[in-house]
């Protein structure tokens, strides 16, 4: 799928072995509310696509009618290795657990794309948040839904990222009200680069990751982590950064 692993143009010698590249697909298997065992296998699929040579860019999609309705109230679990704590600290080991998803995302050399099919709220709506490219059907509907259950709604990085997306106004009105908004809401301010019907959602996904897929590997990942460092530091430092990377 998609263009060779060479380093740029065609008359540059790619590197060898040349395995075809894929698209890799992560699927939530119930497309609803979180729990222990299926963020840590989330965690996992994203550690060895990290490491997978031929994965050139990911998708990130519900496997259901809806892309992840957030935190399950009635029992998440409890975090990995944490049976020695008491619940104080065991609560604040599951935040962790479930927000370091959002590093995870951006640290992969691949750039995700969310395709965002039903509801995204809370967790899910911070995973949406912490891809690079966001897709979303006319079933799609997203909010910060921590606020709701007399919680911050700033968590899972919600209130690093949405501003940096849409703007600090609106994030502000979105996440002190915590109200449910519609993808053509999401399409008008910016969340999502593009709306489609819902049967064409993962076809649209697909054929956007090769659009990507066109460029090296080596550049795609060059510019996510330029993208994502210049949100964060200065822009002179970023591209210093980078700079020194390459050389």
């Amino acid at each position: 799928m998609g263009e060779g692993w060479g380093e740029g143009e065609s008359s540059q010698r790619p590197l060898s072995p040349t395995p075809p590249p894929r698209v890799g697909r992560e699927c939530r298997e119930r497309g609803g509310a979180q729990q222990l065992c299926e963020v840590e296998s989330l965690h996992q699929h994203l550690a060895e696509l990290r490491h997978d040579p031929v994965a050139r860019v990911v998708v990130l999609t519900g496997a259901g009618r809806g892309f992840c309705a957030g935190l399950d109230l009635g029992g998440y679990g409890s975090a990995p290795h944490t049976e020695h704590l008491g619940r104080t600290q065991a609560g604040f080991a599951v935040q962790r657990h479930i927000a370091s998803l959002i590093p995870a995302l951006r640290s992969l050399p691949q750039p995700v794309i969310a395709a965002v099919n039903g509801p995204a709220a809370g967790g899910g709506f911070a995973l949406v948040l912490g891809s690079d490219v966001r897709l979303a059907a006319r079933s799609a509907r997203f909010n910060a839904a921590f606020i709701r259950i007399g919680l911050s709604a700033c968590d899972i990085g919600t209130s690093w990222l949405l501003p940096r997306l849409v703007g600090a106004a609106r994030s502000q009105e979105l996440m002190l009200t915590g109200r449910v908004f519609d993808a053509e809401e999401a399409y008008r301010i910016g969340l999502v680069v593009d709306l489609v019907d819902d049967h064409a959602l993962l076809d649209a996904a697909i054929s956007k990751a090769h659009e990507i897929m066109r460029n090296a590997p080596f550049g795609v990942a060059l510019t996510k982590e330029g993208m994502w460092g210049a949100l964060e530091i200065p822009a002179m430092q970023n591209i210093e950064a980078i700079f020194f990377r390459e050389h």
